[in-house]
């Protein structure tokens, strides 16, 4: 596949609307041409350093924010308070995508992408300075939660548009490829993530850890969001790239006039991959902290098998871009929502099953996690006539989120440790009858493949 635009290089910089003033856009020009694989990479550096920020404060909220901000609670309280600041992140994250879409419209793709990353880095970075509850009390929890609703502003407002205009430049036999492909970026967040906490918890005694160690990944979070914006940048800030999305409409859309007109695609999208969704958090962040509260085992190992997990739900995201391809995008989500609903039957036989349950659990979830999650993006965006594709896209993936990721955690541990884990079967098989009920009515899906 090749992506290209052609313009006349000797042209006076009038006839060139994106010439005109924008002297960081002709750095980057290269002779009016972006390699698709260029496009990918923007992709996956972009989606792997937000991941990389969202799983440094998932591991955190497990374990240490239940010692350092809530130490006047249980063990069990103070994971699902923390899991309860976990989820303003998703609440505020629409809200950023509105606001910084704005920002978009008056000034540039530029400002508003720089803008985010900092607010991002910004915010994740001020939380490796927060006092603990011990020096600064229930201000320290405020604190906490306002930082944590600043990085879910980012996050919705960190939208480049680069999913959506690699989808609309795909072949039509390799959508299902290109879709998969900002979806690696999920594991490989992960894996560095985890590989990071696994490393302090090995090398630091644990008062070590509690008093400054676990404030290291959080720096870290903020020099890796710095990389990525140049890198993210480096293809934004490009003519040509602004050429192929106002080729493609791809702008913001007023968000009433989208919900308006747009309103059924929108809950459609969101729901038609809340059994990946569901399922992302119930592998990643639940188990963890189900061994750290009722399991004698090493948080360092396990936090390695998640990772290997991590590792194979690369393999299987790749090669959901090969399924879809093949048998279409639509049949391999439904497909893949009803193995989650019955993987969903074994979560308290393998979570109760020992050492041996546990890893199977996790390296089975992390697989059946890379099959439908590496198809999700498609979902949320196939719908969309090309002018809401933008902003419908955004919109999507922050609700579908919102309803299958945000309180997962919570949801899961609380229902598990009062009720039993058979409850948390149920909460995930919600998710995967919630997913193939909405797929029977995204036929769209199905007609564009």
């Amino acid at each position: 596949m090749s992506i290209s635009t052609h313009y006349d290089q000797t042209a006076p910089a009038e006839e060139s609307p994106h010439s005109i003033g924008n002297g960081p856009r002709n750095i980057n020009t290269r002779d009016g041409h972006i390699d698709p694989g260029e496009i990918a990479i923007g992709v996956v550096i972009g989606r792997a350093s937000e991941y990389f920020d969202f799983f440094v404060y998932a591991i955190a909220s497990v374990l240490v924010f239940p010692t350092v901000f809530f130490p006047f609670a249980s063990r069990l309280e103070g994971t699902l308070y923390a899991f309860t600041i976990f989820s303003f992140a998703f609440i505020a994250r629409p809200l950023g995508t509105v606001i910084f879409m704005e920002i978009q419209r008056r000034f540039s793709r530029e400002a508003k992408l720089t803008l985010a990353l900092f607010l991002l880095g910004g915010s994740t970075a001020g939380i490796a300075f927060l006092p603990s509850h011990a020096q600064l009390g229930t201000t320290a929890i405020v604190l906490l939660a306002v930082l944590r609703c600043g990085q879910g502003v980012a996050l919705g407002g960190s939208w480049d548009g680069l999913p959506s205009l690699l989808a609309l430049n795909a072949p039509q036999n390799r959508r299902g490829w290109y879709a998969m492909l900002g979806q690696l970026g999920a594991p490989i967040g992960f894996i560095l993530a985890a590989g990071l906490f696994a490393y302090m918890l090995y090398t630091l005694a644990p008062q070590d850890f509690f008093d400054w160690g676990w404030r290291y990944p959080f720096f870290v979070a903020f020099a890796i969001n710095v990389v990525a914006l140049f890198a993210r940048l480096r293809l934004v800030s490009t003519p040509e790239y602004s050429r192929l999305l106002d080729e493609r409409e791809l702008e913001p859309a007023n968000v009433v006039e989208i919900t308006r007109s747009q309103g059924r695609n929108l809950v459609i999208g969101a729901l038609a991959a809340l059994a990946s969704y569901a399922l992302f958090h119930l592998v990643t962040v639940f188990p963890l902290s189900w061994i750290v509260l009722y399991s004698d085992r090493s948080v360092s190992q396990f936090l390695e098998v998640q990772m290997i997990g991590a590792g194979l739900a690369m393999c299987s995201v790749v090669a959901s871009g090969l399924i879809a391809d093949r048998f279409g995008r639509r049949t391999t989500l439904a497909v893949l929502a009803v193995l989650i609903g019955i993987f969903s039957a074994f979560v308290p036989m393998l979570m109760s099953g020992g050492i041996f349950g546990e890893n199977l659990f996790i390296i089975v979830g992390f697989i059946l996690l890379g099959l439908s999650y590496g198809q999700a993006a498609g979902a949320v965006s196939a719908n969309f006539p090309a002018r809401y594709r933008y902003t419908g896209a955004a919109l999507t993936s922050d609700l579908a989120w919102l309803v299958g990721a945000a309180f997962a955690p919570l949801v899961a541990l609380g229902l598990s440790a009062h009720f039993g884990l058979g409850y948390v079967s149920l909460y995930l098989l919600s998710g995967a009858v919630g997913s193939l009920a909405a797929l029977s009515l995204n036929r769209a899906l199905e007609i564009r493949d």
